[in-house]
């Protein structure tokens, strides 16, 4: 007897909502509506919607998005946790970013999704060793989004980049799962020194537009940092610290500070 077999197919709410949000966005404003078609619904995916969008702002007169759709559409398919992070990463933005009304805005419309999915893309290449093309990534996603993110950068998934300019993340630096921060956001070095550098900020933490977070030092996981602070020395979990140079100046204020991206200081007496 012949057996068969039953494909279940692949379960994706994030995707499935995007797609639902795209036709209602086509009724609302039918002006659009070629826009939004060839960036989302004529995709199967997100992976291949993700790999399109990315090619298309990325592409140059010095490489075709022929070419970067090529690239991406290999990455994704090799590895699956790229399309994972992104998925995080919409949600993060819907959740935390109150003018994110729908999971589509990111995808067409928010250079700090766009610039992150970009950065994995080159990080992608970096680890695979070609690196020359993972600059070439880097350097597109300076020009385009201005947003400067070394491809040997290890970031976490479920980041928010809100309004994402003038965002600096060095080559070392390691970002947590759950983080948000705002513009302006340097996470460098302190000298010409070659080795482990950067900044190793823990999951959930909150860091403020125009902060400074200089040095191989970690920042504890669900801190906030002030806006305008320039940070120099470890953060212990859980504290809120400001100035220059950044010092504690209390407790977190909750357990999840870059989920209610609260950034008010609060005395008490």
């Amino acid at each position: 007897m012949a057996q068969t077999q039953t494909k279940i197919a692949k379960v994706d709410p994030v995707w499935q909502r995007i797609c639902d949000e795209a036709e209602t966005a086509i009724r609302d404003e039918p002006l659009i509506g070629g826009f939004v078609h060839t960036s989302v619904l004529h995709h199967a995916s997100l992976e291949n919607a993700l790999a399109y969008r990315i090619s298309m702002k990325l592409a140059s007169s010095e490489m075709s998005d022929q070419m970067l759709r090529e690239i991406a559409d290999h990455a994704y398919a090799s590895e699956p946790s790229l399309a994972d992070a992104a998925r995080a990463d919409i949600v993060a933005i819907f959740d935390r970013d109150p003018a994110c009304l729908r999971f589509l805005q990111p995808l067409l419309f928010f250079k700090g999704f766009q610039a992150v999915q970009a950065h994995r893309l080159g990080a992608w290449l970096f680890r695979q060793g070609r690196r020359d093309l993972a600059y070439y990534v880097q350097m597109r996603v300076s020009e385009i989004f201005g947003v400067d993110i070394h491809p040997g950068a290890t970031i976490g998934k479920g980041l928010m980049i809100d309004h994402a300019h003038s965002i600096v993340i060095g080559e070392t630096a390691v970002v947590g799962d759950n983080v948000s921060m705002l513009h302006s956001v340097t996470l460098g070095g302190t000298g010409k020194e070659e080795e482990d550098r950067h900044p190793k900020i823990g999951d959930g933490v909150l860091i403020g537009a125009g902060a400074k977070v200089l040095g191989n030092i970690t920042i504890g996981h669900c801190s906030r940092i002030a806006a305008g602070s320039v940070v120099l020395e470890a953060v212990e979990p859980m504290k809120t610290v400001a100035g220059v140079p950044a010092k504690v100046v209390g407790e977190a204020g909750c357990a999840q500070p870059s989920r209610t991206m609260d950034q008010l200081l609060r005395t008490h007496g």
